[in-house]
């Protein structure tokens, strides 16, 4: 167990949350934002020194109740409470960049819809022949420069691609694999010494697990496109497929058409 995450993690959220919030009375003036910490032990039903060591990052590794109950008090989302379960001990789905034979069938009849396969640190294992042509042919491209996140911190954040950023971000610490990934931590580390945008929005400790997604882009031959991004998660694995599509009768979905027809 990564003792100084589950610490930081648990900073970051009491400061977030105010007494009015959680029910308590404000109890006079406050030298930093957000719960005390005896607050929070209190809510909790967990001794304040108890408490105090889990911030410290010291004592036993924490038990599922008593997690659950810190994801209560500090009003964490789903997410986080899932991610703060991690600590107990819950084993991450098996790290792999083979993709299940089902899978790639399923790419292959997907022949009106770019699709990919990402793991965990978001490197693209398989796409279909839409995929090319929305963004071009990755098999061109050496293994380590497939992958969204390194394209996405390359260049200048725009409004669009902040937005996009911080969710990535927020979703590559939900998976829990930080830092007991190696791959994980390798990737975190690069991006994190070459993108401030990156340090900064790791730093913040955000965490939700992406689902949909919307990304806005111009292409050469469809035009501006608005697509909203499935994000499927393969079972058994931390493998998901990521859906590119377009609403009924917009000139997105009329710009997929002539990619599938090009």
């Amino acid at each position: 167990m990564d003792r100084s995450e589950l610490a930081g993690f648990l900073r970051s959220r009491r400061e977030r949350v105010g007494p009015r919030e959680a029910g308590l009375a404000p109890g006079g003036r406050r030298q930093t934002p957000g719960l005390r910490r005896a607050e929070v032990a209190l809510l909790a039903g967990i001794s304040v020194d108890y408490y105090i060591r889990l911030e410290q990052g010291c004592g036993p590794r924490p038990s599922g109740q008593v997690l659950t109950a810190l994801g209560r008090a500090l009003r964490l989302s789903d997410d986080e409470s899932d991610y703060l379960l991690g600590f107990a001990g819950r084993p991450p789905p098996r790290p792999s960049r083979e993709v299940p034979g089902n899978v790639l069938r399923l790419l292959e009849r997907l022949d009106a819809v770019p699709a990919m396969v990402i793991n965990v640190r978001y490197d693209v294992l398989a796409w279909n022949r839409m995929l090319t042509a929305l963004i071009g042919d990755l098999a061109e491209a050496p293994p380590e420069r497939r992958n969204t996140l390194r394209w996405l911190f390359s260049g200048r954040l725009d409004e669009d691609k902040r937005a996009l950023a911080r969710r990535c971000v927020a979703d590559l610490r939900a998976s829990g694999r930080y830092p007991e990934d190696p791959a994980v931590r390798e990737i975190v580390a690069e991006l994190s010494a070459a993108s401030p945008e990156f340090a900064a929005l790791w730093a913040a400790r955000e965490v939700e697990v992406q689902r949909t997604l919307t990304k806005r882009a111009v292409h050469p031959v469809a035009g501006e496109l608005e697509l909203d991004c499935e994000i499927l998660p393969v079972p058994g694995t931390d493998q998901r497929v990521v859906l590119y599509t377009a609403a009924p009768g917009s000139l997105s979905r009329r710009g997929l058409e002539l990619l599938r027809d090009g």
